[in-house]
């Protein structure tokens, strides 16, 4: 029936995007990333490290809580943020508003990847609003990590500039965090970032094997 046929069709095309999104992300070259793990706790940010260690990242720098963690963005240049909410001083949230910053920020198309252990929608949207570029509950797991950071790296989202948010493309990101409906009716204007897609391209392998 016709109806086999659509869904024979759209499961075909789903094999195929995932396989494409598998093949992409064996090609990123992870020991070329540059990556900031900031964390009060200690356990976390060991945990986190060995994991990156494991996917075959080699510069990874630490930092224990939000002000530290910002003069490590301006001192590593890194190439991505994996940020914990709850921290004293500043947390997670304040951070990627802070770096979101255009006039003050070093680096404000940072990729941010924000840990928590909180999943509700409120929360959700929350670091959406923000500027984060994914979220990540806790607890980590290997392949949650690694999912998040190929997101990141090889499919950035574009970046937008409303009149009171600056940062990654906010549908895609509840679309992916959260199956719950919320429409927006701001005017998005695209933002030029060459620069943040010319890096990203370079950490993936373009070669196919």
């Amino acid at each position: 029936s016709r109806d086999d046929e659509r869904l024979g069709r759209r499961a075909s095309l789903a094999i195929e995007q995932r396989n494409r999104a598998y093949e992409r992300a064996m090609r990123i070259e992870f020991n070329r990333l540059r990556i900031i793990v900031l964390d009060d706790n200690a356990f976390m940010r060991r945990l986190i490290r060995g994991l990156l260690f494991g996917f075959g990242v080699r510069e990874v720098y630490e930092a224990e809580d939000g002000a530290s963690g910002l003069d490590s963005v301006l001192a590593y240049k890194p190439d991505i943020l994996i940020a914990d909410w709850e921290m004293p001083i500043l947390d997670g949230i304040e951070v990627t508003r802070l770096i979101r910053q255009q006039d003050t920020s070093a680096n404000p198309f940072l990729p941010i990847i924000l840990v928590t252990g909180y999943s509700e929608k409120a929360r959700v949207i929350q670091a959406r609003d923000a500027g984060v570029n994914e979220f990540l509950v806790k607890p980590i797991s290997a392949k949650r990590l690694y999912d998040r950071i190929v997101s990141v790296v090889a499919y950035p989202r574009p970046f937008i500039r409303t009149r009171n948010y600056f940062g990654p493309d906010r549908r895609r990101f509840l679309t992916e965090n959260f199956s719950g409906r919320e429409r927006r009716r701001e005017t998005a204007v695209p933002v030029d970032q060459a620069a943040l897609l010319a890096k990203t391209a370079a950490l993936v392998n373009k070669e196919s094997g």
